[in-house]
């Protein structure tokens, strides 16, 4: 609720910003305002003709995997976990300071050899404020027409959006506490699960690739096939028991 006193998290109170005062601004400022005023996300303004940006690294920090990768997740996040697209990238948010922890997990998940199309974002990092809540309009914002998502024109849209009023720490996924169902921490099965789906879209893409042209002096029926060392490896790796000295650089 707007002017509720912010969470305690971890015994350490977050120092709320300063308001800004609600007036008839630009589309851009009213999104700026609705994210320190309701949730006391720090914003910066974006370049001329684009969206506000998010801090991160703050409350939170963020992975950014294929669509695809992204909502194969989604099972492993709490509910009121947020959750953004843009295009064809989703954009999970995890809690601060994960950014750091990811290599040493893919290492240990056995998946640091492999490239992945994924990346985090943390302290420093920014990323683009997508339109708050299922009602834009609200905010002087022009909605898309019927049938048309934000993804359609490249402007980032929530796929569950943030709630006012509630502590976004207490539902991101994080290294420091074990799942549900007591086994690996939440952040080692979201990354298990891009992971995997990060790799699948690899050797799909890969064997969706033209044979290499036979060179001089080779049979013209030849048909030469590119070479992947990865292309065997299909995952099919589960989180391994978890305990507490698991972690950075294990």
């Amino acid at each position: 609720m707007s002017g509720a006193l912010p969470p305690v998290v971890a015994g350490v109170p977050v120092v709320p910003l300063p308001r800004r005062p609600f007036d008839h601004g630009t589309a851009g400022d009213a999104v700026r305002r609705w994210y320190e005023n309701e949730l006391g996300w720090e914003t910066v303004p974006g370049a001329p003709g684009t969206p506000p940006r998010l801090r991160v690294g703050l409350r939170f920090d963020v992975l950014d995997v294929p669509a695809e990768a992204g909502r194969a997740a989604l099972r492993h996040l709490a509910p009121g976990s947020p959750v953004a697209l843009r295009g064809d990238r989703v954009r999970l948010l995890v809690a601060a300071g994960g950014a750091q922890e990811v290599p040493g997990i893919l290492d240990w998940l056995e998946w640091g050899t492999l490239p992945l199309d994924l990346r985090m974002i943390g302290e420093g990092g920014t990323m683009e404020a997508p339109l708050p809540g299922p009602a834009p309009e609200a905010l002087g914002v022009r909605p898309l027409p019927p049938g048309r998502s934000g993804a359609v024109q490249g402007a980032a849209v929530w796929l569950r959006p943030p709630e006012p009023g509630c502590e976004v720490e207490a539902s991101l996924p994080t290294l420091s506490a074990l799942g549900g169902g007591g086994g690996a921490p939440e952040l080692v099965r979201v990354l298990n699960t891009v992971a995997t789906h990060c790799h699948r879209l690899r050797l799909r893409r890969a064997g969706a690739q033209p044979p290499t042209i036979p060179g001089p002096g080779t049979d013209p029926g030849t048909v030469i096939d590119r070479p992947d060392p990865a292309i065997s490896r299909w995952p099919s790796r589960k989180p391994r028991e978890w305990s507490p000295e698991h972690g950075r650089g294990h």
